[in-house]
């Protein structure tokens, strides 16, 4: 059988405001790592992604990201220490226990992709 090893899977992002979106991005707690030709690579530990200077509105608000995080409690504090909200004019939900087993919260970015924090109970 031949190697099909994999390396990495990133989803782009769109935004509607490029300049402001990297700068939400980098408050939320994401390194940039590169920006050109209108893509910005953003990481956190083994998770990443790539924004992009793209925007249709269908796609953004229809847009999930879920990134699994060891520290629940700990996200959430930044984010809303951070005043993310009333910067970026986003909504920052409540942390909740769900039924499948997780405790999340969700943001909304500046271009409407929904971002579900979630960590296993």
């Amino acid at each position: 059988m031949v190697n099909l090893n994999t390396v990495e899977l990133k989803a782009f992002i769109p935004s509607k405001d490029f300049t402001l979106s990297k700068r939400f991005y980098a408050d939320l707690g994401f390194s940039q790592v590169s920006d050109a030709y209108g893509v910005a690579y953003f990481h956190c530990g083994q998770c990443s992604f790539l924004l992009q200077d793209f925007y249709d509105k269908s796609l953004a608000e229809n847009l999930m990201m879920h990134l699994l995080v060891e520290d629940i409690a700990a996200w959430h504090e930044q984010i809303t220490h951070g005043d993310i909200a009333e910067k970026y004019g986003v909504n920052v939900s409540e942390i909740t226990e769900q039924p499948w087993g997780m405790k999340d919260f969700t943001v909304h970015d500046p271009s409407g992709v929904l971002w579900r924090f979630g960590q296993n109970i």
